[in-house]
């Protein structure tokens, strides 16, 4: 079965306490409002539970679940915002996604100097997830950072790469860089 593509696009937050049944509490109003959710990330940070949803749907049923957040947000004891934007655009830039993978001894500036490296170069970051924990031999505390970025085609991989390696060399960052595969 395939279904048409909508051209009307939602993409909403939410952040409250976290409990049990609230994906399954905020996932059921989207489907009844006629929507489908196209791409999400969910997760749990300290005690809060926060979610990023793309929603589409038609022009009625966005526009449905648009003027229900309000009383969404009430109902279901979050911080929720929308705001329309188009569809997941195609790479029109030509760009390549990469997977970078870096681990180190968890210290302040570690985002932010990755962050710097790539947006010096026109690299976009699309996608980030980061994590500590503590050394298993060590009980040190620890730091991972997993991205992909978009590396525009005009750009040379090889020497990005060696700056990358060479950069993260000079701040003590265990890490990788290689074409997403799939």
């Amino acid at each position: 079965m395939t279904r048409a593509k909508a051209n009307q696009y939602l993409v909403i937050s939410a952040l409250g306490q976290d409990r049990p049944g609230i994906v399954h509490d905020l996932t059921q109003h989207v489907t009844e409002a006629g929507c489908n959710i196209d791409d999400s990330r969910m997760t749990v940070l300290g005690g809060e539970f926060a979610v990023l949803m793309l929603v589409e749907g038609n022009w009625n049923a966005v526009a449905k679940l648009e003027a229900q957040l309000p009383a969404l947000e009430k109902k279901l004891d979050l911080t929720i915002t929308g705001k329309r934007t188009t569809g997941q655009p195609e790479n029109q830039s030509g760009g390549r996604p990469y997977s970078v993978e870096v681990i180190a001894i968890d210290h302040p500036g570690i985002i932010n100097s990755l962050a710097n490296f790539f947006s010096s170069r026109s690299i976009n970051i699309q996608d980030l997830y980061t994590d500590s924990y503590r050394a298993a031999h060590t009980g040190s505390q620890m730091f991972s950072a997993n991205m992909t970025v978009n590396i525009p085609a005009e750009v040379q991989i090889a020497r990005v790469r060696d700056e990358f390696l060479d950069f993260c060399d000079s701040l003590n960052l265990d890490a990788v860089l290689e074409p997403v595969k799939g």
